[in-house]
Formats: structure tokens, C-alpha cells, sequence
């Protein structure tokens, strides 16, 4: 290490040059004004005193340099302003730095004054280095390993590590803990309008923030993205839900500026009591996690308290479970197409065979589960587009396989979600997918619910629009289930119009559907639509559509639904039901 006065021609003619040199030297260099506050910190200052140089700069020296004496913990001062400093030779000391968040260095420092050309004193420099056990990269590896790089907070791989001590302190002697996961609502958006930069700074401000609420005996992480936690360490519910609602309070009285613009935080908690009952890591982090959506479903500002029986919360854990095996069918083409026959009736279908392409996902014994087991969870986390692109693009290259084959296809039916209307890239893909066909537009029908259609005219309206002019058809699935939607209808450019079956399935016995089925056929075909009734399941059903006139009936008295591939002879070209 330099001492004494060695420093000094360096730090004089040019200070960028000299910051230069000093950026890429292996010690601890501080330099500071003759007012003693801090001008410029080096790279390996900066990990050692856990500042920032634009930071530090301008602050009291002893406030960024903050070192005491080993054994007795006496702050050092430094007194290099002093007339007689640097009449003798300065020796390196060993000193105990404190690092801003708690962390110790051992260090050797020594200190020089910094002249100008006629020699007067205009600053100091500080040199210094770490030489504890674990020295310079070492230790900073161990301090990377347990700590967050953006905020400085322990990371999730120590927060688990502690976690795990409380829970097996909780076993041993009945201590009682309590864990808060937050989650920062509309950080994606703040992301995403604004930028990473403004982001990350957000979440060194949140961090910060919940820094200053938190006692010294609890322990705050950030988990990753824009998640945090708490442990609180010998706390009861009633004081931990106290502390849960000061960090609510603290978020959401701060005003976030960016970029001109002031935006107002808010954050969602999931809070957990910890006793000796309450399981492994995994199984704690998984309860509040979970308790953290639910609070996010509930709106903004939210805090849900886990506690047995928590029926939102049993949701939340199937809903998850679902979600992981959704994706894994994903990622791994798990799901598998099937088909179900739409007969004519009394008139021979000019376009041959017409089915409906369903869906099905394989477990982990090779056991088909059906879709209503995992469509719920697949819509309320947003992952209905992911699957529908996986179903266009599969039926495509079946289909596509087929012709090539030279064997015929007739119309399959698409059912597309309100999600992937709403997804503005959906409709690109599915062009896209046209164009690597040979599969013609016009034997695609794309099947669309009555609601998805009203609660999204505009997206719906344009999507049918372009796809119509290649080609495709549409139908309009589950009619007349809100029974509102007549005059919307004059607004829809529609092939097919499906009936609901919840009135065709006791049409024979059942005066009102019969009714509203009679209807709904009459409004049809005064439109120029043809009409599909589902869920055909019985031979009285299918006779009374027959007299009815409707043209189109599919349902289990027909034909149960096959894999995609035993359904393309289903039926002849021009095959009917008389």
C-alpha cells in the first residue's frame, strides 16, 4: 500500500485521468475536500463502505469512511488537516470499517494530503484495503452470494437460510415468528412505461423504505423481481399485522418521481404466523406467496392474513399447481387435440365433415384431463393466449400434414379466448401461421363465446374483420346464456351461431327452452346464420331440433369426441341425418 505523500503528483494536474488510474487499482481509495467531505470513491471503495460515489460525495468523511478501533469500538479520526500532519512518515493502521449496511471489514488505511502546484493543502486522500481473514474478492464473493446487488438487502437464498433457523427455533422453543411477502402493484407497468432504470431505482426506494420500519431483530430480503420479505422475529399476529399496515402506510404515503412525473405506490401483503406447527421452508414461503396474490386479487393497498381453513387461500394453491402444469405442457407439447363431430341436418353440407377442435392435457401417467379442470386457473393467470396459440398452430400442422398427403379435410372449429382477442399480437401470429400453410383460411372456423364477443366488440369486431377477408369463418359459441345480445348480433359478421346448451339439453321436456331454442333458430336464420345445437345427448333432443329446423347439432348423441386424427372420415363429403 502507498503512504505518506506518495499520492499526491497523481491526484493534482488531472482529475478525470487520475479517477481513471484509480478506478482500476486493487485498494480502497477515498479523496476528499479541504472542508473534509467526500469528492470522489474508487470502485473497491464504493463495495467497501457500501457507497455510491454520487452517494457519498459531499458528505462528512466520517460519515462514508466510518471506522473504530477493533477491541474497544472507539470511533477514529482521521486528522490529516492538522499543521503538523505529514512532518513524519505515515505508517498503515489497522482499523474496523463499518460498512453502511452492518457488514465489518478489517482494513489498513493511511492517509495523504493533496497539494496543489504552489503547495498549498486543498484535499486528502484515504487508501485503504481489506485484510481480515476472508479478504478483497473472497469475502466479497460470500457478501455477493447472501446479498442483493440492486438494494443490498439479503437475497432469497439467505433469507430461506434464516427462515429456516426461525422455524427450527419455533420447533425447539416454541418462539413465534411471522413472515410478510410483499409485492409492489403495477411494478410491470412502471417498468414498462418508464424504463429499468426508473425501476430499479423504484426498488432501492421500496427497499429503503421498508428498511426504516423494520427493528433490528427482523430480517428484510428481496426475493427477486419486484417481491420482498419480512421476518418477524418473536412477534404474535396482532403486532405483526401492526408492522404489516406501517409498511403499507409507509409505501403508499411515499410519491415515486421519474422522468417529471410523480407516481403513487402501493404494495399487496401476504401474511403468515409462524409456530411450530408450520411446516418446512417451501411450505411457509408457498402460504404467504399464495396470501400475497390473494391480497393483489383483492384490489390495491391489501393485506390477507393466512390462517386455516383460508378457502381463498386453498384456491390460490390449486390455481398455482395448475399453472406449473400448464406451462410444463407448454414446454413440453403435453396437450393434445381432439374433435368432435357438428352433423348437419336434412341438408347436405356443401363443405363436407365440420368438427370442433377440443382440447385435452396429458398427466403425468399419460391420463387425459379434461380442459374444465384447468381452464379456470389458465384464464385468472393469463396464460389462455400461450394455449391458443399452441392449439392454432398444432391443428395448422395437422392439417397441413393431411393435404400434403392429399387426403381431405373439412371445417374445424377454433376456440379462441377473450385474452387472445386482447392480446395485441395474436392476430399477427395467426396470419403468420396462415402464411406457413398450405391449409386453406376457409377451412378454419374460429369459435368465439357470446360474452368474449360483447366485452370485446372492438378487438373482436377487427379481428373477425381481417380474418373473414382471407377466408375463415366464425361462430358465435353459447348463445343466448345472458339472452341480452340480440341487437349485437347485427354488429357481428358470423357463420354460425351455437346454441347454448344448457337449453338443449332438456328441450323435450322442457317448455322455456324449447321455447328459447325456437327462438334463437328463428333470429338465425332471419340473419342469414345457420344454427348449432350442442350438447345433443338424447334421441327425443335430437328429433325436436330436427323439427325445429335447426341445421346443426353436435353432442354425444352423435359422437363423443375423438383424438384429431380418428376424426377426418367422421363422415363422408355431403354426409346429413335424415
Amino acid at each position: 500500500m502507498q503512504s505518506g505523500q506518495g499520492i499526491q503528483s497523481e491526484l493534482l494536474p488531472d482529475k478525470t485521468l487520475t479517477h481513471t488510474v484509480l478506478d482500476h487499482i486493487g485498494d480502497g481509495v477515498i479523496t476528499v475536500g479541504k472542508d473534509g467531505c467526500v469528492d470522489y470513491l474508487n470502485p473497491v471503495a464504493e463495495q467497501l463502505t457500501g457507497w455510491a460515489c454520487h452517494e457519498a460525495k459531499g458528505q462528512p468523511l466520517k460519515d462514508v469512511f466510518h471506522v473504530v478501533d477493533e477491541k474497544s469500538r472507539e470511533p477514529k479520526i482521521h486528522s490529516i488537516f492538522d499543521r503538523n500532519y505529514g512532518s513524519r512518515r505515515q505508517h498503515p493502521r489497522k482499523s474496523l470499517l463499518l460498512r453502511k449496511d452492518g457488514w465489518e471489514f478489517t482494513i489498513e488505511d493511511s492517509s495523504s494530503k493533496i497539494r496543489d502546484q504552489q503547495g498549498n493543502v486543498i484535499g486528502a486522500a484515504i487508501i485503504f484495503r481489506d485484510i481480515t481473514e476472508l479478504q478483497g474478492m473472497e469475502r466479497w464473493m460470500l457478501y455477493e452470494a447472501t446479498h442483493d446487488a440492486l438494494t443490498g438487502l439479503i437475497n432469497r437464498r439467505e433469507f430461506d437460510s434464516r427462515l429456516n433457523q426461525a422455524l427450527a427455533a419455533a420447533r425447539a422453543e416454541g418462539r413465534h415468528y411471522a413472515l410478510c411477502y410483499i409485492d409492489i402493484n403495477k411494478f410491470k407497468l412502471i417498468n414498462e412505461t418508464h424504463g429499468r432504470d426508473a425501476a430499479d431505482e423504484l426498488l432501492k426506494q421500496v427497499a429503503t423504505l421498508l428498511h426504516s420500519k423494520v427493528r433490528d431483530t427482523d430480517v428484510l430480503a428481496r426475493l427477486g423481481g419486484d417481491e420482498f420479505a419480512v421476518l418477524l422475529n418473536n412477534c404474535s399476529i396482532h403486532n405483526a399485522l401492526e408492522a404489516a399496515n406501517a409498511f403499507r402506510e409507509a409505501v403508499r404515503d411515499y410519491k415515486f418521481a421519474t422522468n417529471g412525473e410523480i407516481i403513487s405506490l402501493g404494495i399487496s401483503i401476504g401474511l403468515v404466523p409462524i409456530n411450530a406447527d408450520a411446516g418446512g421452508v417451501a411450505d411457509v414461503m408457498g402460504l404467504a406467496d399464495a396470501a400475497c396474490y390473494v391480497a393483489k386479487d383483492k384490489g390495491n393497498h391489501r393485506i390477507h392474513v393466512y390462517r386455516a381453513q383460508d378457502v381463498a387461500l386453498k384456491q390460490r394453491h390449486a390455481d398455482l399447481k395448475w399453472v406449473q402444469r400448464i406451462r410444463r405442457a407448454l414446454e413440453e407439447n403435453q396437450f393434445r387435440l381432439f374433435c368432435q363431430s357438428i352433423v348437419p341436418l336434412n341438408v347436405p353440407d356443401a363443405h363436407s365433415a365440420h368438427h370442433e377442435i377440443l382440447l385435452r392435457m396429458l398427466d403425468e401417467k399419460g391420463e387425459l384431463i379434461r380442459p374444465s379442470a384447468f381452464l379456470s386457473a389458465a384464464e385468472r393467470y393469463s396464460l389462455m393466449p400461450s394455449i391458443d396459440r399452441w392449439v392454432v398452430q398444432h391443428a395448422l400442422d395437422l392439417l397441413d400434414e393431411r393435404m400434403r398427403r392429399n387426403q381431405h379435410i373439412g371445417i374445424f372449429a377454433i376456440n379462441l379466448s377473450a385474452q387472445s382477442l386482447d392480446d395485441e399480437n395474436f392476430l399477427s401470429f395467426v396470419i403468420d401461421q396462415f402464411d406457413k400453410s398450405i391449409v386453406p383460411p376457409s377451412h378454419i372456423c374460429f369459435e368465439i363465446t357470446e360474452s368474449t364477443a360483447i366485452s370485446n366488440l372492438i378487438s373482436a369486431t377487427r379481428f373477425m374483420s381481417i380474418l373473414r377477408g382471407m377466408g375463415c369463418k366464425f361462430a358465435l359459441d353459447d348463445f343466448g346464456r345472458g339472452f341480452s345480445s340480440y341487437g349485437y348480433l347485427k354488429n357481428l359478421q358470423i357463420d354460425y351461431l351455437k346454441i347454448d346448451g344448457s337449453f338443449v339439453r332438456d328441450l323435450a321436456n322442457d317448455p322455456v327452452d324449447h321455447a328459447m331454442v325456437e327462438s334463437i333458430n328463428q333470429i338465425g336464420h332471419i340473419m342469414g346464420v345457420q344454427t348449432i345445437a350442442e350438447f345433443v345427448e338424447t334421441q327425443d333432443a335430437l328429433e325436436k331440433l330436427i323439427a325445429l329446423g335447426v341445421d346443426h347439432v353436435q353432442g354425444y348423441q352423435l359422437g363423443k369426441p375423438r383424438p384429431m386424427w380418428h376424426s377426418f372420415q367422421s363422415l363422408p363429403p355431403g354426409g346429413k341425418i335424415q
